[in-house]
């Protein structure tokens, strides 16, 4: 094989054989390919789409590229989730534990920060000694005594995805539907689960804002899972603004404790809860989504998802007393308002601005193994809809010097568009649709 003779049949929009695909990946894998090769064939793939015969090659040399795990010996099924990025996402860290009291065993795998989106691995790793780095069989024995754990990638879990996916994010390919859905069901498929939910996410603040592509996306994997034998839901729910009003990897660690503490914004909750039935229906625990939206609603309230978190956490190296009032994450040195310019009524509160804000200030990556900050942030105090006077805070800024804060400040009164009308259109329904196995979206009625 010679690599740039794939390159350039697939940058010319030829289809490539399974043989010649596999062979390019493994090669790159042993370190026969060069990064700059694979950095271009990402960017063909990019442009040239895949078809439905180069998909599952990836998705399956992903896949088979290291182990996969078996939880089959659990007394319960083993369940997961997985977000395709937004502005303020923490909910995996509540969904997990509440999942887990539901009777459920939830081994979540997941990510770093990609684009400008926030990673869940980058918030857990805001508590000082909490490790996301873990062999296997210390991964499966806090599923076992706990219920849940949260690990990014091991070596032995589809490490060329590991790799893919980190060069992805900094060469501009990742908005890309086949190697978004590839590299999370190569991911998923090894974890030896049940069911997994997916939560595709819409609108400014995600990588396909279009909701025909997020519709797309989503029965694009659902149909890789039934393919494979893993029954996959999905919802489409809405990143046309932050979820919830903390940006920021220790900021919103403290906000996820919030929620668990049966506080928090509600919209964090309410998809927390929606998430945790759905997950319930997909594994098989629950079939009825409101009794399992009911029983999710009372481990928050109950304070029983919050003693599950506490328990995770210190099973995986982070700080003790979660559940009795500790706060884990270290404060930003400096902390002020961003007051509005002007009266009006919130249009937007642009979520990509914040994402790349955050970025920025040292809350994000523009390079592979870049050191970040978990201090910095912003929380934001108004939603679309709402009326605001002038000088009212718009947004708490959490930078790491004076010399950030007005350009934090900047950042914020740009993010939020004020008017003098109610927003136009108005901003999405929390939840927009759900796919399941037929491939078609359902209306959120059906939720």
């Amino acid at each position: 094989m010679i690599p740039q003779q794939v390159i350039e049949a697939k940058r010319d929009g030829l289809e490539l054989s399974s043989a010649d695909l596999e062979q390019f990946l493994v090669a790159y894998q042993a370190e026969e390919v060069a990064e700059e090769q694979m950095a271009a064939m990402l960017m063909a793939m990019y442009f040239r789409g895949l078809s439905p015969l180069e998909l599952a090659t990836l998705t399956d040399v992903m896949l088979h590229s290291g182990r996969r795990l078996d939880f089959t010996h659990l007394p319960g099924p083993c369940v997961d989730k997985h977000s395709t990025g937004g502005v303020g996402d923490k909910v995996s860290l509540i969904l997990a534990p509440v999942v887990a009291e539901l009777g459920a065993f939830v081994p979540m795998m997941s990510g770093r920060a990609l684009g400008h989106t926030g990673g869940t691995l980058d918030k857990l790793e805001s508590m000082e000694g909490f490790r996301t780095r873990m062999p296997l069989s210390q991964f499966r024995e806090v599923v076992e005594k706990v219920g849940c754990a949260m690990i990014g990638q091991t070596p032995e879990i589809a490490p060329l995805d590991g790799r893919l996916y980190a060069l992805r994010n900094v060469t501009g390919t990742v908005a890309s539907i086949p190697l978004i859905s590839a590299s999370i069901m190569s991911k998923k498929l090894a974890e030896g689960l049940s069911g997994l939910v997916l939560d595709v996410k819409v609108g400014e603040g995600a990588f396909l804002p279009d909701k025909r592509d997020a519709l797309i996306l989503a029965q694009t994997m659902v149909a890789l899972g039934a393919q494979r034998g893993l029954p996959v839901s999905a919802l489409l729910t809405a990143m046309d603004r932050p979820l919830g009003i903390a940006v920021g990897n220790g900021l919103e660690v403290a906000e996820a404790l919030e929620c668990l503490r049966g506080g928090g914004p509600p919209e964090l909750r309410e998809l927390t809860v929606h998430l945790a039935a759905e997950m319930a229906a997909v594994c098989g625990l629950e079939a009825d989504r409101a009794v399992a939206r009911r029983r999710a609603t009372a481990a928050l309230t109950s304070g029983a998802a919050l003693q599950r978190f506490a328990r995770m956490v210190e099973a995986q190296g982070g700080p003790r007393g979660l559940d009795t009032g500790a706060e884990p994450c270290a404060a930003a040195p400096v902390c002020g308002e961003a007051p509005a310019e002007r009266g009006g009524v919130i249009q937007r509160v642009r979520p990509r601005i914040l994402g790349f804000g955050l970025i920025s200030l040292g809350g994000g990556r523009t390079r592979r193994k870049q050191a970040i900050d978990p201090r910095v942030g912003f929380e934001i105090l108004v939603r679309p809809g709402e009326a605001v006077e002038r000088g009212q805070p718009l947004a708490r800024v959490h930078v790491a010097s004076n010399t950030d804060l007005e350009r934090a400040r900047e950042m914020v009164r740009e993010a939020i568009v004020i008017g003098s009308e109610a927003p136009d259109p108005p901003p999405y329904p929390l939840v927009l649709d759900r796919v399941d196995s037929s491939g078609q979206g359902h209306e959120t009625s059906s939720l």
